[in-house]
């Protein structure tokens, strides 16, 4: 890719991202910059990558002709105040934030701008992340395809209607939380009868992974696979009653419609 690649802020996300793309030998690593104020995290992304670091967002704006915005979204009107100026003509920005709209960006920068609206995962820092994009109109579609191709290198990628990436948001973006959440109950209970912690965690998460790979790779349907695990009178579906028995769809389901509510109105 004959890009250059800038990220404002180097938290978790643009760690997990940088990484997948240097990793995949997409671009050189001179050819990548992050900004921050924190510069044990800049020297931290540095060392791990060999990338470009700097604590000004206007020499990051110049340098880019791709420039991911790895802000809060309450962070978002400031930084663009201070780069709109400075950013290359021809520069795609790339957004990931909760609530922060195309309308809104657009609005903030001022003046006709390419943007893309994405919403990745932290997983990507195990090249197992999980995008959503949306272009605006001013990205054609080679370009759309170009953005497409940095996240596949850490993620799979979905395009999807802006309208649904507050969904997209409590789905994948912040669910490897409750994932996580899953995954120490799991080993808390193996736990209380007698397995050692850490082959705890290791068998909850292996059983997960597994599970989800199932869902991916057979097409089956997941409430088919679940009837496939349960042997009529069996320890499973005795498990499985317990769980509807303590609301666990309706909780999933609750958590999920109060991630999207806030990330609704995290943009206005």
């Amino acid at each position: 890719m004959n890009k250059t690649i800038g990220f404002i802020g180097a938290g978790n996300m643009a760690s997990a991202m940088i990484k997948g793309i240097v990793k995949s030998n997409l671009i050189s690593p001179e050819y990548i910059m992050t900004s921050d104020l924190d510069n044990q995290k800049l020297n931290k992304i540095k060392e791990e990558n060999g990338i470009r670091i700097t604590n000004d967002n206007i020499e990051i704006a110049k340098f880019s002709d791709i420039l991911y915005l790895s802000v809060k979204p309450n962070k978002y009107k400031d930084v663009i105040e201070q780069i709109r100026s400075e950013i290359k003509e021809d520069a795609i920005i790339v957004t990931i934030a909760a609530g922060m709209t195309i309308e809104k960006i657009e609005e903030y920068f001022e003046k006709d701008i390419k943007i893309v609206r994405t919403m990745p995962n932290t997983p990507a820092l195990v090249g197992e992340g999980m995008t959503a994009l949306c272009p605006n109109k001013l990205v054609t579609e080679e370009e759309a395809e170009m953005i497409e191709d940095i996240f596949v290198r850490f993620s799979k990628v979905e395009r999807v209607k802006e309208s649904d990436i507050d969904a997209v948001t409590a789905v994948t973006g912040s669910s490897p939380a409750y994932v996580y959440m899953f995954i120490e109950a799991l080993a808390d209970a193996a736990v209380l009868n007698g397995l050692p912690r850490q082959q705890a965690y290791r068998m909850a998460a292996q059983a997960v992974y597994g599970s989800a790979k199932m869902v991916l790779e057979t097409g089956k349907h997941p409430g088919q696979l679940k009837d496939e695990v349960c042997s009529p009178g069996g320890t499973t579906i005795e498990a499985v009653y317990s769980l509807e028995k303590n609301g666990f769809r309706a909780g999933v389901i609750e958590a999920v419609e109060e991630c999207v509510k806030k990330a609704k109105n995290m943009g206005k």
